[in-house]
């Protein structure tokens, strides 16, 4: 008999390349998760990993069951959200890592309207223009923008049309001009970001006749984005980074777009985590009531 812990072992072991890793991400022992993959490969009489005294890999077996032990997995969650929905209130830790900008100034309030249909939830969340380790940090899902690099994570759609947005402040286009072309933006003052450690200073476009990228220079820059579109609120110069943080100084005239929408690079905005055994009645209901809130605001502009 195939047990329900011994497969989301499986999964998890598979996916982080190890037991110990597996386990530390479990709360259990190494030798647990070791035994719980050994008496799964005893009850499908095949041999899921590969092992020597420096490396563990997927055999061929283990190859071609894990995506069946995903579905398993993910049927079992899914019969378990349908018994409880409706019935049991949202409760326990909600751990959440955002971008600065977005974190500070739409998902805090958005959060705070969750918590309070949901008050038995309590509420983690970091603030940090870094790329945290999912599989490594105490966290159930991260809000990123941009393509993952990492396939193995869960990407859930937030606003998977976003783009950014080339902005300025009205003070600031008076005084130097508003940039026509791509190649204009190299005499302009750009406000660059870091993000995850690299300055975000080859700025992409994705115009009609292809895609153009250009390298620009400025005298701000800042590990921190909501400090970078203040500046630009202040007149100090360019700033290119996600519409939706953008979109309540565009609506109130503090900001002006110098592109068009479909010239700027996309930037979809996803709720991420490590994979679907994950996908709890809060991570779920966050997700919708997170998109929701996320289509409302695209839709008013």
């Amino acid at each position: 008999m195939i047990r329900f812990d011994d497969l989301q072992i499986f999964v998890y072991t598979a996916e982080l390349g190890s037991f110990s890793e597996a386990a530390r991400r479990l709360n259990i022992s190494p030798g647990h998760a070791s035994a719980s993959v050994q008496r799964l490969e005893l009850a499908l009489e095949a041999r899921l990993f590969t092992r020597s005294t420096r490396s563990m890999q997927l055999s061929d077996a283990g190859e071609r069951y894990l995506p069946h032990a995903r579905a398993m997995l993910s049927a079992q969650l899914q019969g378990q959200e349908a018994l409880s929905s409706g019935r049991e209130a949202l409760s326990g830790p909600l751990r959440v890592s955002a971008p600065s900008d977005f974190g500070r100034n739409l998902l805090a309030p958005w959060l705070d309207e969750f918590q309070h249909q949901h008050p038995e939830l309590s509420l983690q969340i970091r603030i940090s223009d870094r790329a945290v380790d999912l599989t490594r940090e105490p966290l159930d899902v991260a809000i990123r923008y941009g393509a993952l690099p990492d396939s193995s994570l869960l990407a859930l759609p937030l606003a998977d049309k976003n783009r950014r947005a080339l902005c300025a402040a009205p003070s600031y286009l008076k005084r130097h001009g508003t940039p026509t072309k791509v190649d204009d933006l190299r005499h302009h003052n750009c406000l660059r970001f870091v993000w995850s450690e690299q300055i975000h200073e080859r700025w992409r476009f994705t115009l009609p006749g292809g895609d153009r990228t250009v390298a620009v220079t400025g005298n701000r820059i800042s590990d921190d984005a909501d400090v970078v579109r203040r500046w630009a609120l202040a007149g100090e110069g360019l700033v290119y980074k996600s519409r939706l943080d953008l979109i309540a100084d565009l609506s109130a005239g503090r900001l002006v777009e110098v592109f068009p929408q479909d010239h700027c690079e996309p930037s979809p905005l996803n709720l991420v985590c490590v994979h679907r055994t994950q996908l709890t009645p809060v991570i779920s209901q966050l997700h919708a009531f997170l998109r929701e809130r996320c289509s409302a605001l695209t839709a008013s502009t």
